[in-house]
């Protein structure tokens, strides 16, 4: 029997979606020429509750875990990057921390399965579920009970920071091989092939590519049975310890009614798994960008989400989601700071005349 998850999602706001969309059509602008930023505004709406949602306490969940597989060729950095990386991260100097600064988000650097032991850290939250995962050519990444411990952590992480104000939530991530392990999951929840789903990663020449894709190959064949079970088994029998801590933190999100912005390949991985768990999350998620990850566009596809960005990203840690802020913030702002036609003695479209036109 497949093991599964209490929680409770609950259901977008639909009146205060139809007030967003009322109000969109009030607004003195032609119906629609905002395109996205429209569709935005009111998914915000239903997420929250409220057309001006807040969205000033923003907080980027950057969960770090290494991976048996990695010891296998699959990436072209060493599984030591993963602690080395952490540590950049506590001392601001990654990618993420640059962008997280400019946007005024908080980064959370989270261990669930960093291979090394980290000094302590007045930022780093100490989660670590065991010492990376086993690799997944040769049987389970960890056992089911482990992985539903790492989802756990994921959303006590989000609970902790609910009740400190939290108003977005954005998933990054930090693993050598999480590529691989992340491919594993999506082809074990899509049935989709390997050759269309594993991509370069970190970089890898052609030969490496090619070891990812048997990896991959063969970690679905080894783990059959646990992987046809459920998905969190699927998970367990795959995937790693920081993509199970974010499948958390997307679900505490979720349950909270908290927008929860997806970076890119390893957080969709997480993010079909949670979709998995409980379909109705997807409603609280914003895809902020298509991976440069071969196999991304047909993990948002299977989760019915449009990327806001397309900028040939594939760095993870939050980055993507980060960079897709300004949207969310210009999609509250144009549905509550413009003006209605009315407020602004703005003569509305001339229904004759549109009628007309339609005709000719």
């Amino acid at each position: 029997m497949a093991e599964s998850i209490e929680i409770y999602i609950p259901p977008l706001d639909d009146g205060a979606m139809q007030m967003a969309a009322a109000r969109q059509g009030r607004l003195t602008k032609p119906a629609g020429s905002l395109g996205r930023l429209e569709e935005l505004s009111i998914s915000l709406a239903g997420m929250t509750g409220r057309l001006d949602p807040p969205l000033a306490n923003r907080i980027v969940f950057t969960l770090a875990a290494d991976h048996g597989v990695a010891l296998e060729g699959v990436s072209a950095y060493p599984r030591e990057v993963t602690a080395q990386m952490v540590l950049n991260f506590l001392n601001g100097g990654a990618a993420i921390n640059v962008l997280a600064r400019q946007m005024n988000v908080r980064v959370v650097v989270a261990d669930l399965g960093v291979h090394s032991d980290l000094p302590a850290h007045p930022d780093l939250r100490s989660l670590k579920v065991r010492r990376g995962t086993a690799s997944i050519t040769n049987g389970p990444a960890m056992s089911v009970r482990e992985a539903r411990r790492a989802i756990e952590s994921g959303r006590r992480l989000v609970r902790d920071e609910v009740a400190n104000g939290l108003d977005v939530a954005l998933t990054g991530d930090m693993g050598i091989g999480n590529t691989t392990a992340s491919a594993a999951v999506i082809c074990a929840l899509t049935e989709l092939d390997s050759k269309d789903v594993v991509g370069r990663g970190t970089g890898v020449d052609d030969a490496g590519l090619d070891r990812k894709r048997e990896a991959v190959r063969t970690a679905l064949r080894v783990n059959a049975a646990l992987v046809a079970t459920g998905p969190i088994e699927a998970l367990a029998a795959v995937g790693g310890f920081e993509i199970a801590g974010l499948v958390g933190v997307i679900l505490e999100s979720a349950a909270a009614r908290r927008p929860v912005v997806i970076d890119g390949f390893i957080s969709g991985a997480a993010a079909l798994v949670a979709a998995s768990i409980a379909p109705a999350a997807t409603g609280y998620m914003i895809a902020s960008h298509r991976s440069m990850e071969l196999g991304h566009g047909a993990v948002l596809r299977r989760l019915g989400l449009r990327p806001l960005l397309d900028l040939d990203l594939r760095l993870g840690e939050g980055t993507g989601a980060v960079l897709a802020l300004p949207l969310l913030e210009a999609a509250v702002r144009t549905l509550n700071e413009m003006a209605t036609f009315d407020e602004a003695g703005v003569s509305e479209r001339d229904q004759e005349a549109a009628h007309n036109s339609s005709h000719n």
